[in-house]
C-alpha cells in the first residue's frame, strides 16, 4: 500500500500497513527555537521559515520530514490583510480580524493585546459597520494549487489543506473577549448570534475558495475551533450546540460541497468528551489532538471503545508532561501504548497533540518518531508486550 491508500484504509477504520505519521502544520510543529536544536541534533542545515506568526511554529523542511518519517504534506494559507505595528514599545501586528498581538519574550511568541470588538454595549450597527476580512481575497490560497497538484502528482504523500487561522468559537472570543462573548450568549442571545453569522459567513466563504484551489488535490482539510479547558468545555453543551454546532456543521457543508471526496480534521483543544457524539453528528472525519492529560481523555482505549467505529484520531502524544518529562525509554511505550489503544481495527494518524518547545529534550522529539515508525505495523501488540 502506498500511502494515500493507507490513508483511505485509515480512514474507512480498516487496518493500513503500519500508523500514518503526521506533523508540520500550524497547530502542531515545532517552534522556532525547538526547531533549531532538532536541525542541529538531525545534522540538518535548512531555513527557518515561520509558518505560524503567532505562535512562532515553523514550516518543516523537506529532509526533516524525511527524517522524522512524516507521512503528510501540507499547504498552508498565505496570511493576507497583516499590518506590523509597535504596541506599547514592543513589536506587534494586527491580523486580518483587527486584532492587535503583541511580543511577548516569555515564551517567544505572539499574544492577543485587545478586542477590537470589546465594546460593553456592543450594537449590531457596530457589527455590521466592522472592517470585516475578504474571505475573496485572492492572495490567501495564491500559489497553494501548485503546490498541491505537484506533490499529489510526484509523490505518495497525504496531502492535505492546513486550516484557515479561524474558527467560529476562537474568532469571536478573539475579536470579542471570551468574557463579554460568553455573557452575550447569556444575556444578549440576538448579538451572538448576528456576530457569529458574520464570522460564520465568512469563514464558510473562505473555505469554498479555499477547495476551489487546491480541492483535486488533497485528501484531507483541517478546520479549527478550540472548545475546552484542562477540565471542561468552555461552555455547556447546550450552549455548544445552540450557537456553535450548527455553524461548524455549515463549515463543514461548504468544504465537502466544494470536494466531496476530502476527509475533515477538526483540531479542538480541551476537555471535549462530552461534545465528541457531536462532532461525528455534523461530519468530522479526524478528531485531533488526543490530550491524554485533560479530564476525561486519559483512557484512550476507552476512548476508542465509545467512538472508533465512527470517528478517526489523530495525535494523541502529549506535550505537556509525557514529552517535556519522560525518559526516552518511557517515550517509547507511550507511543506503544497510544498506538495499541487508538490503533486497533486502524482510524489512527499518530502526531504529538500540539506544538513541540525548548522544554522538550530533543532526544524525546527523535525518540517519539522513531518509536512511531518501529511500533506501528500492522498486526499490533499489546502495549505490555513492546
Amino acid at each position: 500500500m502506498n500511502r494515500r491508500e493507507m490513508f483511505q484504509a485509515t480512514v474507512g477504520r480498516q487496518e493500513p500497513e503500519r500508523v500514518l505519521v503526521d506533523y508540520g502544520k500550524h497547530i502542531g510543529s515545532f517552534h522556532a527555537n525547538a526547531y533549531t536544536q532538532l536541525k542541529a541534533h538531525l545534522g540538518i542545515e535548512a531555513e527557518t521559515r515561520i509558518l505560524d506568526r503567532m505562535a512562532q511554529n515553523v514550516v518543516l523542511d523537506e529532509a526533516v520530514c524525511q527524517r522524522l518519517g512524516i507521512d503528510f504534506r501540507w499547504v498552508v494559507p498565505r496570511w493576507v490583510g497583516v499590518r506590523d505595528v509597535e504596541i506599547d514599545g514592543e513589536p506587534g501586528y494586527v491580523d486580518m480580524w483587527q486584532t492587535p498581538h503583541k511580543w511577548t519574550d516569555v515564551g517567544q511568541y505572539y499574544a492577543i493585546h485587545a478586542q477590537p470588538l470589546g465594546q460593553e454595549n456592543l450594537t449590531l450597527e457596530q457589527i455590521e459597520a466592522f472592517a470585516w476580512p475578504d474571505p475573496r481575497n485572492p492572495a490567501m490560497f495564491e500559489g497553494l494549487r501548485e503546490q498541491a497538484r505537484h506533490w499529489y502528482e510526484t509523490t505518495d504523500y497525504v496531502v492535505g489543506a492546513d486550516g484557515v487561522k479561524v474558527g467560529i468559537l476562537q474568532t469571536a472570543s478573539q475579536i470579542r473577549g471570551y468574557d463579554k462573548l460568553f455573557l452575550d450568549f447569556a444575556l444578549n442571545p440576538s448579538l451572538a448570534h448576528a456576530l457569529l453569522d458574520k464570522i460564520s459567513e465568512i469563514i464558510d466563504e473562505m473555505y469554498r475558495q479555499y477547495m476551489r484551489a487546491v480541492g483535486p488535490y488533497v485528501q484531507v482539510v483541517v478546520i479549527t475551533d478550540d472548545q475546552g479547558t484542562q477540565n471542561s468545555l468552555m461552555i455547556s453543551p447546550k450552549m455548544f450546540r445552540q450557537f456553535i454546532k450548527p455553524r461548524l456543521r455549515s463549515q463543514i457543508e461548504a468544504i465537502k460541497g466544494e470536494a466531496p471526496h476530502v476527509k475533515v480534521l477538526m483540531h479542538c483543544d480541551g476537555a471535549i468528551l462530552r461534545i465528541v457524539e457531536d462532532f461525528i453528528d455534523i461530519g468530522v472525519d479526524i478528531l485531533n489532538p488526543i490530550q491524554t492529560v485533560v479530564k476525561g481523555l486519559e483512557d484512550t482505549f476507552a476512548l476508542k471503545e465509545q467512538f472508533g467505529d465512527r470517528i478517526c484520531f489523530h495525535g494523541g502524544i502529549d506535550v505537556q508532561q509525557v514529552l517535556p518529562n519522560a525518559t526516552v525509554d518511557e517515550v517509547r511505550r507511550e507511543v506503544a501504548r497510544r498506538i495499541y489503544d487508538l490503533g486497533r481495527g486502524g482510524g489512527y494518524i499518530i502526531a504529538p497533540c500540539h506544538n513541540i518547545n525548548v522544554d522538550i529534550p530533543v532526544e524525546n522529539v527523535v525518540a517519539l518518531f522513531r518509536a512511531a515508525q518501529e511500533l506501528g505495523c500492522y498486526p499490533l501488540q499489546e502495549e505490555m508486550d513492546r
